[in-house]
């Protein structure tokens, strides 16, 4: 425009004035501030590397992926424990000569960068979340075995009763909302439906002893796979994953959305 540089230099002593008013300490303050602003930092806590006796490898992969979309700053943990036993993938069949640690397994899928849960605290993260597979049940907590009257490892337990008693997010899909169900009393969490629907929903018999271990469960009624379930109350944001036989986009959706609420609640 005609005379628009000569308009903006005799403007820009204005300008520069209402940027010092607009932030006291005047323009290096301003962008002092600025520089405070930092992304949310999220505790990712594994546990094993393999659907049938550790995370469920899809599921941890969508959780660090979203979490990255995100910008979110992420820490991966797990238990320092040895598994339960030990499956073979192949056969879907318990491998009796073998053992394996918990930790050690899950820094597979965290590519080394992980941590043993014990050293997770809520002062150092703003939230947490918890991806599924059947370790959750198994080496996170005794739910494969015990169900209704299972015992969750004591570093878990600290984990959530910390975090909840904090006021901080804690994201949970597939079968870890059990664990959520198991220590914090009165949450509200889902695993999608509560009948199998001609086998849709293979594991929709959970939805019975996450009610029998004092929480509440919320049906989806329409597509679960685009969203999560949020207990703004308890800010415990959960979604099915694969607990539903449907395709694998949907899953990495439906994760989205749970991490997204996560993240939505820390406030960053």
């Amino acid at each position: 425009l005609p005379g628009s540089s000569a308009m903006l230099s005799s403007r820009a002593p204005a300008l520069c004035t209402a940027l010092r008013r607009a932030a006291p300490g005047g323009p290096a303050s301003f962008h002092s501030s600025a520089r405070r602003c930092r992304a949310a930092r999220v505790a990712v806590v594994l546990s094993g590397c393999g659907v049938y006796d550790g995370t469920e490898i899809h599921e941890a992969s969508a959780v660090l992926v979203h979490l990255s979309r995100g910008g979110a700053e992420v820490h991966m943990y797990a238990p320092d424990v040895p598994q339960m036993h030990v499956i073979d993938h192949s056969k879907g069949q318990p491998a009796e000569a073998e053992s394996r640690n918990v930790l050690v397994e899950s820094a597979r899928i965290a590519r080394g960068k992980i941590a043993s849960l014990a050293k997770l605290t809520t002062a150092d993260h703003d939230a947490v979340i918890f991806p599924g597979g059947f370790g959750a049940a198994k080496n996170l907590s005794t739910f494969a075995v015990d169900g209704k009257d299972c015992k969750v490892n004591r570093e878990v337990e600290r984990v959530l009763k910390d975090f909840h008693k904090a006021g901080k997010p804690i994201g949970l899909c597939c079968i870890s909302p059990v664990l959520a169900a198991k220590v914090l009393s009165g949450a509200e969490v889902t695993v999608g439906h509560e009948e199998e629907e001609g086998g849709k929903w293979p594991y929709a018999g959970t939805a019975g002893a996450i009610k029998e271990l004092g929480a509440k469960h919320s049906v989806f009624s329409l597509t679960p796979f685009h969203e999560a379930h949020v207990d703004t109350k308890n800010k415990v944001v959960t979604t099915p994953a694969f607990m539903c036989e449907t395709a694998l986009h949907h899953i990495f959706d439906g994760i989205g959305a749970m991490v997204k609420n996560v993240l939505k609640l820390t406030g960053k």
